[in-house]
């Protein structure tokens, strides 16, 4: 991108090796650690004559910044990309997943990418788990709460299994 602006929180789309809130407060400590050594590195090289050496990004920063089609090159696009990424930690929408056993991330990832392309391009999860559940998950949102658990389902179904058990009774 050039030197004009960087996009702004609402328009960036997530990697799905990004799942959680907890990963996108990682870019952004991240950025800021980036944005300090360049900006060190700069300072040095006026004064030393230096090459400036980009750190080392991590696979989440890096498929971020590919996604997003963004560059850390100058310190005024790092400074705007920091407050962007910062207003996405705050604004970011949180689907809360409850599970009976922990989820392995393969797992989360695909999730995320279900949800990113289903309902926001920029939604994550929140991970809890709750062994009571027995099978399934226990799904919130900010105004919905699915129970898509094996609990749920049986007592949702109560009456059709007493009715087949019975049917069974009085067939022998």
């Amino acid at each position: 991108m050039s030197d004009v602006a960087v996009k702004t929180y609402a328009d960036f789309v997530l990697p799905s090796s990004v799942i959680t809130k907890i990963d996108v407060s990682h870019l952004v400590t991240e950025l800021e650690k980036v944005d300090g050594d360049l900006t060190s590195q700069t300072v040095r090289a006026e004064t030393t004559g230096v090459a400036v050496v980009q750190p080392a990004l991590s696979q989440q920063m890096t498929d971020f910044l590919s996604q997003n089609e963004l560059k850390v090159d100058s310190s005024k696009l790092r400074e705007d990309l920091i407050k962007q990424l910062r207003q996405l930690k705050d604004n970011v929408p949180v689907i809360h997943m409850t599970f009976a056993v922990t989820a392995d991330p393969e797992s989360l990832q695909e999730l995320a990418q279900w949800i990113r392309t289903s309902i926001d391009p920029r939604a994550v999860i929140a991970v809890g788990l709750q062994p009571s559940l027995v099978a399934g998950v226990y799904l919130r949102t900010p105004n919905h709460v699915h129970d898509l658990s094996l609990r749920a389902m049986l007592k949702n179904g109560r009456g059709k299994l007493v009715e087949e058990l019975g049917a069974l009774r009085v067939g022998r």
